[in-house]
């Protein structure tokens, strides 16, 4: 395993559509595996490849809690199949948009098919944190990032704090 490094916003990468995974190789349990080493080390509770400049349909993530037993998932190619009308508004952050955190509405419940590792289709519905995070990381795989359901001028805020940061880092090295 590996840990890799995560691409922050204003980084283009995160706007890309990730390429369908043919496959469950030994390249695709590698990059998981690295995946879930840098999600932990963030740490985090889901991250997509894109997020590590990989444009693979792979996310992984784990709800556990500081103290439980970890309780990784890993989604290969995975398709949200049916939302539920009900929807609950929840704070939102992003390893890719660090230490910024703010309200989203999305649908409560989903269905979710994906790949596991064992190259199986799995049907799985998911509720609460599960159901925000699978919404989130999914996202990540169109090129969407949670502030697009921001009103313009907070995501417009959001973006400009993230480009000047960028022009700093870009003098100083």
């Amino acid at each position: 395993m590996a840990k890799r490094e995560i691409l922050v916003l204003p980084d283009q990468r995160l706007r890309q559509v990730a390429d369908t995974i043919p496959d469950v190789d030994d390249a695709v349990k590698q990059l998981a595996a690295d995946m879930l080493e840098t999600m932990y080390a963030a740490p985090g509770i889901g991250l997509a490849a894109t997020q590590i400049g990989e444009m693979k349909r792979l996310v992984v993530m784990d709800l556990a809690k500081e103290g439980e037993t970890p309780d990784p998932i890993v989604m290969i190619n995975p398709e949200i199949k049916k939302y539920s009308d009900e929807t609950v508004t929840t704070e939102e952050g992003c390893l890719s948009i660090p230490e910024i955190y703010y309200d989203v509405e999305r649908p409560a419940e989903v269905t979710v098919e994906y790949t596991d590792l064992e190259g199986k289709r799995v049907t799985r519905d998911a509720k609460d944190r599960l159901a925000i995070c699978v919404q989130h990381e999914l996202d990540h795989l169109d090129g969407v990032l949670y502030i697009d359901y921001l009103s313009r001028l907070k995501r417009d805020r959001v973006l400009k704090k993230f480009q000047k940061a960028e022009k700093l880092q870009k003098k100083a090295s």
